[in-house]
């Protein structure tokens, strides 16, 4: 790729966050007025796998509360798209499928998932319902759908079918890239192992790395929810815990992981120092701070309800002791944890023990609260 096909593609390129915004644009474009249908441009998202393409649009029509018809276009014939040819007296009809939406008034997303994974007929059985939102005149999908597509690109390793240039024409592109910082702000609030996050706060560089065996376990924002998922599981054997997450994540970074891990146990009990029955240490390791800062943010919103206004003490006692830029992390991943209503938030920041804590830390909180909503 030469110098000014570097420029365009980092030009194109976005964060998962930039992209929820832009479809939420686009969805709101369709329903302000059925008119602007055929003015809203569809998009293609591009990106390697793993990266969270596809999970964007799910979470998207989740939050708010319209369809997902999220189509596998690798899993289908061009005649899945189109429907069957049926003889009727001296001609020919067609027999619509039953995939696409009806009634009229009804709001979501057509996904068009691994649109470069599949041949050309596939893709040209699609150019129209892309392009026109109609198959014939058989059918036009309803105003209030988006059209999106996704799919991979060559240089992943990943299935690609070059895209015509036809159908390239139809869509607004979007290079999805990974992005940290975007996935540890979704990560707070999905109970996200909070020991996963601290390992990819010291080790950035670990989150999406595609330069080991690609045929094997490696870094990406899919894998890490996965390692997660294996954390949270009870009743694993050390071993088995090692062996799941090298497989995972790859066997090189599994072992970094486990390291960290390893420390992470030897440090001070997290819940202990909240509950008051141990001193707060905080360690001089970078990593093992990061350790116990996602171990304290984690363990405030867990143990006994009666307890949580000694917690919540006891969590800005320690803050005030910590330097700014950790004691600013660990607050804001407190406040955008899973378990957090506005109840508990408000008890957090209304207790009396808050302003002091905002007087020590409050320029470098408010600073990291912009970039982490930016």
């Amino acid at each position: 790729m030469n110098q000014k096909d570097d420029r365009a593609s980092a030009f194109c390129s976005a964060q998962p966050g930039e992209v929820r915004a832009i479809l939420k644009t686009q969805l709101q474009q369709l329903w302000a007025d059925p008119a602007n249908a055929r003015r809203v441009a569809p998009l293609m998202l591009w990106g390697p796998p793993g990266v969270g393409k596809s999970s964007v649009v799910r979470e998207l029509c989740s939050e708010l509360g319209v369809e997902l018809l999220d189509i596998r276009l690798a899993q289908m014939d061009p005649v899945d798209i189109r429907g069957l040819p049926a003889p009727r007296e001296d001609r020919t009809d067609w027999l619509l499928s039953g995939l696409w939406p009806r009634e009229p008034t009804s709001r979501g997303v057509v996904l068009f998932d691994e649109l470069t994974a599949v041949d050309r007929s596939v893709q040209v059985a699609v150019y129209e319902l892309i392009l026109d939102r109609t198959l014939g005149t058989l059918y036009e999908l309803p105003p209030g759908w988006l059209v999106v597509a996704a799919g991979n690109r060559a240089s992943d390793g990943a299935v690609a079918t070059m895209m015509s240039s036809a159908l390239a024409n139809r869509f607004c592109h979007l290079e999805v890239s990974p992005d940290l910082e975007d996935w540890l702000t979704w990560a707070r609030s999905a109970d996200i192992h909070p020991q996963v996050m601290a390992f990819l706060r010291f080790r950035p560089g670990r989150f999406h790395d595609m330069s080991g065996d690609r045929e094997r376990g490696w870094p990406s924002a899919r894998s890490w929810e996965r390692a997660s998922d294996v954390l949270h599981q009870k009743g694993l054997s050390e071993r088995s815990r090692e062996l799941m997450l090298s497989g995972l994540v790859g066997p090189g970074i599994g072992v970094e992981l486990m390291g960290f891990l390893e420390w992470a146990g030897k440090l001070p009990d997290a819940r202990k120092m909240l509950d008051g029955l141990e001193p707060f240490r905080f360690p001089d390791r970078i990593d093992q701070r990061y350790a116990v800062c996602a171990a304290l943010a984690h363990h405030l919103w867990h143990g006994p309800d009666e307890a949580l206004q000694r917690r919540i003490r006891s969590f800005i006692e320690i803050g005030k002791r910590m330097p700014s830029d950790f004691a600013a992390m660990t607050m804001i991943d407190a406040l955008s944890c899973k378990e957090v209503d506005e109840e508990k938030s408000m008890k957090l920041i209304e207790s009396s023990e808050y302003e002091e804590w905002t007087r020590i830390h409050g320029d470098v909180f408010d600073d990291r609260r912009r970039r982490s909503a930016a």
